[in-house]
């Protein structure tokens, strides 16, 4: 009867000793929170074995970057119209500029072009659009702009693990630490790897005995073809292509996981831009529109995937296969 009487006096004291923790943690600044997130971080970083060297270099003096968290809340990706995006990236100076660059570097894309299937309208779109072919590769430092993502809730784990291959970039003394300079998200070079395409995917391909996407351009191309191989890029097809859709067309046929063939999807009254009819090739289409109904639309094939994987924004990925086009034409 006696201990009865005393369970809820015992649950009581257990209740007001968890809020008592709880007040505790909420008690605890901004900056003390980031503090006892980056030990953790620490610890998680030399248990998969990167040095204490690197991590007292690499991790001090931090705290979260306020122009960082603001250039993640207003990506263009997210913001703009797909014609708006596009107007910003694709105009007559940059397309004559890929071709000349074109022109100029015929031996290298000769050489990438005997090596992969990636077509040289694509790697020097890519190269046009990630950077203006080099010009705007970001002055930001990496591990300072990866802290300040990773800590921060709205993408934290991914941020967490690019943190951590860069910090390994800086370990294996691939690139220097004070050279570990790109865009706010952490991309860097002149094709804008994150840390962990470097790790997997770049490579020498000038052959100079070392890895630099930054200052040399044989390097920034030869990783990006490597990465897009990689990901099963096929060279007999294009990325896609903008399309006609019918007034009354069904929405429900729109999305990636809607696929069908190229003669089932003009059976249902798609056609190329202009009116005439698509491509005989019995290939799998899917049917893409950013902007909704009233929006452009285009027929995507499975080239289109490896586009989004290198950034998944359906705006990046046209604007690099609509200015490879206009690259590509005579």
């Amino acid at each position: 009867m006696c201990r009865i009487r005393l369970l809820p006096l015992v649950i009581g004291l257990f209740l007001f000793s968890l809020l008592l923790q709880s007040e505790s943690c909420l008690a605890l600044t901004e900056a003390e929170k980031f503090s006892v997130w980056l030990d953790d971080l620490k610890k998680e970083a030399l248990g998969s074995g990167i040095s204490e060297e690197t991590l007292d270099a690499a991790l001090v003096d931090l705290s979260p970057v306020k122009k960082i968290i603001e250039s993640d809340r207003s990506q263009p990706e997210l913001r703009q119209t797909l014609n708006d995006y596009l107007a910003s990236r694709i105009n007559r100076s940059r397309i004559e500029t890929g071709r000349r660059l074109l022109r100029e570097n015929w031996r290298l894309f000769a050489e990438l072009s005997r090596n992969y299937p990636v077509q040289s309208r694509v790697l020097i779109a890519l190269w046009g659009i990630e950077t203006d072919f080099g010009r705007n590769q970001g002055t930001v430092a990496i591990v300072p702009a990866l802290v300040t993502l990773a800590y921060d809730a709205r993408r934290s784990d991914y941020f967490r693990r690019e943190l951590l291959n860069a910090l390994r970039i800086v370990d294996k003394k691939l690139i220097p630490l004070d050279h570990m300079q790109g865009s706010w998200a952490g991309a860097m070079g002149q094709v804008q790897f994150m840390p962990s395409v470097y790790l997997q995917y770049a490579l020498d391909f000038d052959r100079d005995g070392k890895i630099d996407i930054r200052h040399s351009t044989a390097d920034a191309l030869g990783s990006a073809a490597n990465y897009l191989t990689r990901l099963g890029w096929t060279k007999n097809w294009n990325w896609g292509r903008e399309v006609y859709v019918p007034k009354d067309f069904d929405p429900d046929l729109n999305g990636l996981d809607r696929r069908l063939r190229i003669s089932d999807w003009h059976k249902l009254g798609i056609r190329r831009i202009g009116g005439s009819d698509l491509p005989k090739a019995e290939g799998r289409a899917a049917l893409i529109r950013p902007d909704g109904p009233a929006g452009r639309s285009f027929l995507v094939y499975e080239n289109y995937d490896k586009l989004l994987r290198w950034n998944r924004s359906h705006k990046f990925a046209i604007s690099v296969g609509l200015l490879a086009d206009e690259i590509g034409k005579p």
